[in-house]
């Protein structure tokens, strides 16, 4: 199965009850592994938790720590990009050079490096000391 495939099949299990917008996303690890995530809504949090964050917390539980490759997949007329936060984690697992897929269900398709989608990532270089 692709990465576009399953981010839409588990875009599918998404929970959206208020902004009826459903998300998925799939990535690959370094290892090959395949971890998926879907957007989760609530009364209190509305905005609810982003799908990205939810495939990334995924593969840290399976012990994996590299994102190979990344595909986000939403039912709009353009392809959506992961929200800022979700940028930020994107870096802290991706090289900078990694391909990022957007995906609409209606074919609509723009792929971007973790670079461009994040220029001047915070990272752990940042956090030297002289």
């Amino acid at each position: 199965m692709s990465l576009y495939d399953a981010a839409c099949k588990v875009r599918e299990m998404a929970y959206a009850p208020y902004s009826e917008f459903k998300v998925g996303v799939a990535l690959r690890t370094s290892s090959g592994a395949v971890f998926t995530g879907c957007n989760v809504e609530n009364v209190a949090y509305p905005e609810g938790t982003c799908a990205e964050a939810g495939a990334i917390a995924a593969m840290c539980a399976a012990g994996e720590r590299e994102i190979a490759e990344l595909v986000v997949v939403a039912d709009s007329p353009q392809p959506v990009p992961p929200c800022g936060g979700c940028r930020q984690k994107i870096a802290e697992f991706a090289a900078p050079d990694v391909r990022v897929t957007m995906a609409s269900l209606s074919g609509a398709r723009q792929i971007i490096s973790v670079a461009d989608l994040l220029p001047g990532a915070f990272g752990v270089g940042h956090m030297e000391k002289f």
